[in-house]
């Protein structure tokens, strides 16, 4: 049975983004890799620039697009694409991100957290199609929009709560605030407030799962996934660590979550050739579009992505379609993007989307959906009691995990933090 990656798939179509009036559709034609080594040391001429295109063209790698994947599986199976139990956790997961992001706008505008807090509202089918198949050693590493991630990973929602409020009960101790979740217990290597920075780290954690299986030979099936999003696609980092995943086979997936926006900046006007999924084939790997707004079309994207990986395939770029439902920062009024445009993303709501599959397909009834909000909401809830009861950092915290040099400015030679002198931060506001 052909998958969603399958070179079988010969023809399809991909949508264009933008309105729909800006639409188009363009042919993909699949053909065979050939192992052929394209480089050559002889001089170019313009017929042999043609035979070299020619070649680099029969070379992609399969590019699909995974909506006419997950139509054909659905009607040759004859069968739906989750269990139950499987939908339920996607709801679940769902959920908890959306409540969690909504009481954080409420919380920010009462003054409990501070700086930019970027929310991601609308984008949760992402999230959950590609995390809940993850196990815990699995690597995930994110944006400036990272709440959700960290939710989706296992990171509680009281830390990470605790961590936007500036508690020590945070994941990061209060230190990270909401653009830099991490958690060495569940694997989640950091929000990063630049774009594209996340990624050279992704493809170093994917690095370091082949060497300890190929050359330490331990048991290690560990797999990365690095969101980024479409403004990042353009940063040298982005076709560095593109380059470098599949030279080595890293088993890394590559995850834009292309909202279709930076600030203000429409992405159709921000870079020369707006389907980012092509850039994957350039670089000999797999390029998937997917409907960002279905959680179960992303899930069978990221099912397939996330296999090969483990078999040492190598690596995936997927961009996942999406659009947020909010501006860009809770300080952004949100004025520059249509009213219609927005209107059209947020009639097709993922979360309505899997919760009017789940009914229609008889998985569940309606009572258990309002019964798992319920729960949420109770754990959203309990989440800002926690943090907003939590302590504040003390002094001592001050120059923690700033230096590591036990003999530099923050660790005394005895290796206590200089900060715990009371004479150090005399003059000092109070932390």
């Amino acid at each position: 049975m052909a998958t969603a990656f399958a070179p079988t798939k010969l023809t399809a179509t991909v949508p264009l983004h933008g309105s729909q009036e800006n639409r188009l559709l363009l042919p993909i034609r699949l053909a065979p890799p050939s192992s052929s080594f394209l480089g050559s040391t002889r001089s170019l001429t313009v017929n042999s620039l043609r035979r070299l295109n020619h070649s680099n063209a029969t070379r992609r790698s399969p590019v699909v697009a995974v909506q006419e994947v997950v139509k054909e599986k659905q009607s040759a199976n004859n069968s739906l694409l989750i269990t139950k139990e499987e939908g339920l956790e996607l709801y679940e997961d769902m959920i908890l991100g959306r409540s969690f992001e909504d009481m954080c706008a409420q919380m920010y505008y009462r003054g409990k957290m501070f700086g930019f807090v970027h929310l991601y509202n609308g984008q949760e089918a992402v999230s959950t199609g590609f995390i809940k198949l993850l196990t815990k050693s699995d690597s995930v590493v994110s944006t400036y929009r990272d709440h959700v991630h960290a939710l989706s990973k296992g990171v509680s929602a009281r830390a990470v709560m605790s961590e936007l409020f500036g508690k020590v009960t945070g994941c990061c101790r209060g230190q990270g605030g909401s653009m830099h979740m991490f958690s060495k217990e569940h694997n989640m290597l950091g929000g990063f407030a630049f774009i594209g920075e996340g990624i050279p780290v992704a493809t170093g954690a994917a690095f370091s799962s082949k060497y300890r299986r190929e050359v330490l030979k331990q048991d290690c099936e560990d797999v990365t996934v690095a969101f980024f999003g479409d403004g990042t696609c353009n940063n040298g980092q982005f076709y560095e660590c593109l380059n470098m995943a599949a030279l080595y086979k890293l088993p890394i997936i590559f995850v834009v979550e292309n909202n279709l926006w930076a600030i203000g900046m429409s992405h159709l006007r921000a870079t020369s050739d707006p389907e980012i999924w092509k850039k994957g084939p350039a670089f000999g790997m797999p390029g998937v579009h997917v409907d960002g707004m279905d959680v179960l079309k992303v899930r069978e994207v990221a099912k397939e992505a996330v296999t090969r990986a483990r078999r040492g395939e190598g690596p995936t770029l997927v961009e996942c379609e999406t659009y947020r439902f909010r501006g860009h920062s809770l300080a952004d009024p949100d004025e520059l993007r249509d009213a219609a445009e927005k209107a059209k993303y947020a009639a097709r709501d993922p979360i309505a989307a899997l919760k009017k599959y789940l009914i229609e397909n008889k998985l569940v009834k309606e009572a258990e959906l309002k019964s798992i909000e319920k729960k949420i909401d109770e754990l959203v809830e309990e989440a800002v009691e926690f943090a907003d009861a939590s302590p504040q950092p003390g002094r001592s915290q001050l120059l923690e995990n700033v230096f590591a040099d036990p003999k530099g400015f923050g660790i005394g030679p005895d290796g206590r933090y200089r900060c715990e002198d009371p004479k150090f931060t005399e003059g000092t506001a109070q932390v």
